[in-house]
């Protein structure tokens, strides 16, 4: 089963663009397009603007310093309201989503340093009108944009936190129960030890003491916090700090050599000398021989399909 992420249509080939092109990503479209399920959607053609149009921007307004979508040849042509509404409109369709993708600077749908103008110099402190009000309605749903998926941490943090969205919704659909959030967080407890040491204890604590009578309270609480602790891209430390942790369960089942040749590869990996997948697949292998249930169930250990080989370059 593939997973459904939105994304602008332009970045898949469709020529939507103002200038009757598209903007064709080729790793979106032949990589993340083997998992991901994508549902391309352009606002500006939704709300009317045909292909091509006039180019549209964000422009400051003097008086009350709102932010508002207008025409570059016929500023006197607001389309705000037009691309807010149509945010609104797309929203029963976006709560099906595990992710989206966005289009880096579009007035539309730029997720952050868009151009605004004020006069001659624009600044770069905007969002596009219809990605900021989609992220407003659905503050919990992972969001990149494509220039920034060219970044090996960033692309890792992205598509990491769209499988633990897509885990989360198949849990919902399976039935939510306290024994499945216990499981939920026990398999996903490694993946946020890399973000923050503090929210895995914080999450703990909150499944501890959820019960049958406030699990429909808690669970969307819980989601909520790990959602926000997992946009924090995991540092080489963090990283560090789970895989002392998760050696910790071999210590009884290597010998000498095998353990010296452990702390060696973790080392190296602080070091920048290796990437993460380095230390991961040695201790996989360990696990093989010695097999261990909590790791085995762990998400970390393979949080997503090794095609990807999103820990190769980080």
């Amino acid at each position: 089963m593939k997973i459904p992420v939105g994304i602008s249509s332009c970045l898949l080939g469709e020529n939507v663009r103002f200038d009757g092109g598209h903007k064709l990503h080729s790793y979106i479209e032949s990589t993340l397009g083997q998992y991901f399920e994508f549902q391309p959607f352009c606002p500006e053609l939704a709300i009317g603007l045909g292909v091509p149009r006039k180019p549209i921007r964000l422009v400051r307004t003097a008086g009350d310093d709102s932010v508002r979508c207008v025409g570059v040849v016929e500023p006197e042509r607001d389309f705000t309201a037009a691309l807010t509404n149509i945010a609104h409109e797309q929203l029963p369709a976006q709560k099906g989503l595990c992710g989206y993708i966005l289009k880096k600077g579009s007035p539309s749908c730029g997720m952050e340093r868009v151009k605004v103008y004020s006069g001659k110099m624009p600044t770069t402190d905007g969002a596009g009108i219809f990605a900021a009000t989609m992220m407003a309605n659905l503050p919990h749903l992972p969001v990149e944009e494509e220039g920034r998926l060219g970044d090996s941490r960033l692309r890792e943090n992205f598509i990491q936190r769209v499988y633990v969205t897509w885990r989360w919704r198949q849990m919902l659909a399976e039935g939510l129960s306290v024994a499945a959030l216990v499981d939920f967080h026990a398999r996903h407890k490694l993946i946020i030890m890399s973000r923050d040491q503090r929210a895995v204890r914080e999450l703990g604590q909150l499944v501890a003491g959820t019960t049958k009578a406030n699990v429909r309270d808690n669970a969307p609480v819980y989601h909520g916090n790990l959602m926000k602790t997992l946009k924090k891209v995991a540092t080489v430390r963090n990283q560090v700090n789970v895989l002392q942790h998760i050696q910790g369960y071999l210590k009884k089942h290597l010998d000498k050599e095998d353990k010296a040749e452990l702390v060696q590869c973790i080392d190296n990996y602080r070091l920048g000398m290796v990437p993460l997948i380095v230390p991961i697949t040695l201790l996989n292998h360990h696990f093989r021989r010695n097999p261990d249930e909590y790791i085995t169930r762990s998400w970390y250990m393979q949080p997503y399909p090794s095609e990807l080989s999103l820990t190769n370059t980080i």
